[in-house]
């Protein structure tokens, strides 16, 4: 045993809930920022306040808190920001953002949406929007890209086909959040992968068997709530602009390793334009460019809760968590260890922190270290704990008024968030599945 093993083990003291103090104030100040502003009417209430500027506060309240110089708190600070897993999170968030920026600017969402439309008969134009939704999310790992590019176009195409509107704009976040929770370029996928040490392939090959029951559940829920009454122009698309998508998806399932498989998309999708005479190479860069700027508040937001969660742990409020956590789980399993237990409990942290957030990467961020300990003591694997994370967080985003995704689509298919919210059924029937392949699975 080590020698902070054994600090750990006989100095209990040595955990503090003060410590988790900046935790809570970060919290406070994004939570309470974005209550004020919805009290006020204003659109994207939780998003008035960047992540980044709402935990600045607790950083400089963790310094504050530390007992010892400040050069040595910098140090601590400085090394969790420079943390392997949380630099290789950032790049592979880069990558991701430079792939969808590419794809879209290259006609690639359309392409696909037209695509879609041309193989989904009128009748089955609902749960096929699912799939669509989807389909898109899994390729641009971004929920909010693929409401984004995709709603205008459902909306339009319920007014056309006499489909409700609450419950197509149902399926696009369905879709959405289905895709968002598998595809590997997702932020929640690199973030739990990540903050738990396992491969983006196994993580996905672990979350397929809970989502892919679930999906079908949901497309044969959307399939008898409604379908279409009239036949819809799907338009002329080219298959071309739609192999990068095809071409990740087929390379990540492959088990590829991530930073072969975005530059390999943005390298195809770019090349393919350039071809075809409608790009050039300098756009290519600015549409790269953008990319990356698109993703520096999370960026940002990752290296900042990393130098964090230094301060955090060296103080003892992380451990502090992990030891209650688990004093919970074992009063609730009645066992020393119980990994079903454990994945339950990553489950409603991970859950709780993303109804204060609104945010479902920076609820896996913040709560990742916590989750990974708990799989450690109770013997869950890697990349269940991953699975978990993700899953629970997808959930609750897609289920909560307040989130980007129902807010979004809400605007779009002008409803009220919390109708669209009400018929996100995929997030409904995921979480119902996932607690009942969690409660069966052996002790």
């Amino acid at each position: 045993m080590s020698q902070s093993q054994t600090l750990t083990a006989t100095q209990p003291q040595s955990s503090s809930a003060v410590a988790l103090l900046p935790l809570l104030l970060f919290l406070a100040t994004f939570v309470g920022a974005g209550l004020y502003h919805q009290s006020q009417g204003a659109d994207f209430a939780f998003y008035q306040l960047s992540p980044v500027i709402a935990i600045l506060p607790a950083i400089v309240l963790a310094f504050a808190l530390a007992r010892q110089a400040i050069d040595k708190s910098l140090d601590q600070f400085i090394a969790g920001i420079a943390d392997n897993n949380i630099i290789a999170m950032c790049l592979i968030y880069l990558l991701a953002g430079a792939f969808a920026s590419v794809a879209k600017a290259t006609g690639g969402v359309d392409a696909t949406v037209a695509l879609g439309l041309t193989l989904i008969p009128a009748s089955l134009l609902l749960p096929g929007f699912f799939l669509i939704a989807g389909f898109i999310a899994t390729s641009m790992g971004t929920s909010m890209g693929t409401i984004g590019a995709l709603a205008p176009v459902a909306y339009g195409i319920a007014q056309q086909a006499g489909i409700d509107p609450a419950l197509m704009a149902g399926a696009v976040i369905s879709g959405a959040m289905f895709g968002d929770n598998l595809s590997i370029i997702s932020d929640t996928t690199i973030a739990a992968t990540r903050t738990q040490g396992c491969e983006m392939k196994d993580k996905f090959r672990e979350n397929i068997r809970v989502s892919a029951p679930a999906a079908a559940i949901t497309f044969v829920l959307f399939l008898l709530l409604g379908s279409g009454q009239s036949a819809v122009d799907a338009g002329s698309y080219d298959l071309i602009k739609v192999l990068p998508y095809l071409t990740i998806l087929v390379l990540a399932v492959a088990g590829v390793n991530v930073f072969l498989v975005l530059p390999a998309g943005i390298l195809l999708a770019g090349v393919s334009a350039i071809a075809g005479g409608e790009y050039s190479a300098m756009q290519l860069g600015k549409d790269v460019y953008a990319g990356f700027t698109g993703m520096q508040e999370i960026f940002l937001l990752s290296m900042l809760v990393g130098g964090l969660a230094a301060l955090m742990k060296q103080q003892g409020g992380l451990n502090w968590l992990a030891n209650n956590a688990a004093a919970a789980i074992a009063r609730f399993s009645k066992k020393e260890q119980s990994p079903r237990a454990a994945e339950l409990g990553m489950a409603g942290v991970v859950s709780a922190t993303n109804l204060c957030t609104a945010n479902n990467t920076v609820s896996i961020i913040i709560t990742g270290s916590v989750a990974k300990d708990l799989a450690e003591r109770h013997g869950v694997r890697k990349r269940r704990a991953a699975s978990m994370l993700d899953i629970f967080s997808c959930i609750t985003q897609g289920l909560i008024p307040w989130g980007a995704q129902a807010l979004l689509t809400g605007a779009t298919f002008k409803l009220s968030p919390l109708v669209v919210v009400s018929n996100a059924w995929y997030c409904l029937v995921l979480a119902a599945v996932a607690v009942v392949m969690v409660s069966l699975r052996k002790a």
